[in-house]
């Protein structure tokens, strides 16, 4: 997705990335109050103030990080969600999850980064707290950080219909969200058809 390296679309990019997040967020919050979530420390005691588009444009503008690294921390946030399904992204961990994804993605794709205090200050958080943010998302990885040319162009695909489409993946039914279908791009990466497939995070 060569277009990332243009500042129109990575502004294009950003708004939709937020836009999906914020719809992930919003209906896990809904399904939280109907069925007990676990606490991690991602989980903020309120919801942040700054809007998720708002947080994203900081990081944005501040982390300095390569296009890709985006791409690379949606495929990590996608990962870890599928791997921690007791850990469903809501209001009250979204900003710290993304924070985390970019720095670790970041680390693991570019050549020059900014340490963790750097990251901490950008995010609004203490760099003990980055830190330990940054090893439960490793864990809640299970390290699995390698992403594929074919996985990275999958996502990236995937990502690029849905901007030209100019709409996130939320289904709209009589002018109210469906938030039953609220979809999340997950695949089987491992599997020989290299098919994807949509899993619900939402429930």
């Amino acid at each position: 997705m060569a277009e990332l390296e243009n500042p129109n679309v990575m502004t294009k990019f950003i708004t939709f990335f937020s836009s999906l997040l914020q719809g992930v967020a919003e209906s896990n919050d809904i399904h939280c109050q109907f069925h007990l979530q676990k606490i991690s420390v991602f989980h903020g005691l309120t919801r942040p103030t700054i809007t998720i588009q708002s947080y994203l444009e900081r990081i944005f503008k501040y982390a300095n990080c390569s296009p890709s690294c985006y791409i690379v921390a949606y495929v990590y946030l996608d990962r870890f969600a599928q791997k921690q399904p007791s850990l469903p992204i809501n209001s009250f961990n979204v900003h710290r999850l993304l924070i985390t994804s970019v720095m670790v993605a970041a680390k693991f794709m570019d050549d020059i980064y900014y340490n963790n205090a750097y990251y901490a200050k950008v995010g609004g958080i203490s760099i003990a707290e980055m830190n330990f943010l940054e090893v439960d998302f490793l864990f809640g990885l299970g390290f699995n950080l390698n992403v594929t040319t074919k996985t990275f162009h999958t996502y990236c695909s995937y990502l690029h219909k849905e901007m030209m489409l100019l709409q996130p993946p939320l289904n709209i039914d009589n002018g109210r969200s469906s938030l039953k279908q609220l979809q999340y791009l997950c695949f089987d990466e491992d599997e020989t058809s290299h098919q994807k497939q949509r899993q619900q995070l939402a429930v």
